[in-house]
């Protein structure tokens, strides 16, 4: 099933169970995927965006709550923080699992020896080694700073 059909699967279930945040942040994802339908349709691309475009919309809409998650936090806004939570978490679920902060770690280290990195100038053959293999389930923000911290 792609991932698309299980958005829209999981929307219509969410409708019948009357879970507002749900329905509301559902629409949302559907509505930003209709949106690069639109800018990526051509004569010869009629079906819309692939499924690897949606995780990508999809991790652009995760960090975007949590920039907003961190703007509540700061305002005192528990109201809006609880929601935009919520949001991310329904988000998330479309997504692969991400690797927890050790993990991340252990598999920059393995990689800098692997690909044998001397120091900063290596960085980017680091990143890109790792991105080759972990795309999906690593936050390449972290990756980028704990990268440039070992390799000091």
């Amino acid at each position: 099933m792609s991932l698309r059909t299980e958005i829209e699967t999981k929307l219509q279930s969410a409708q019948k169970e009357k879970n507002k945040l749900q329905i509301s942040t559902l629409r949302l994802i559907l509505a930003a995927i209709k949106d690069r339908d639109i800018v990526a349709r051509t004569s010869d691309n009629r079906e819309g965006i692939k499924d690897e475009d949606i995780k990508r919309l999809l991790k652009k809409m995760i960090k975007q709550g949590n920039e907003s998650i961190e703007i509540y936090k700061k305002n005192n806004r528990t109201d809006l923080l609880e929601i935009e939570k919520g949001e991310v978490k329904i988000i998330s679920t479309f997504l692969p699992k991400q690797m927890n902060e050790a993990e991340t770690i252990k598999i920059c280290k393995e990689t800098i020896q692997s690909i044998k990195a001397q120091g900063p100038k290596d960085i980017g053959k680091v990143i890109g080694a790792i991105k080759k293999k972990y795309s999906d389930v690593l936050d390449f923000a972290k990756v980028g700073i704990l990268v440039k911290e070992i390799l000091k």
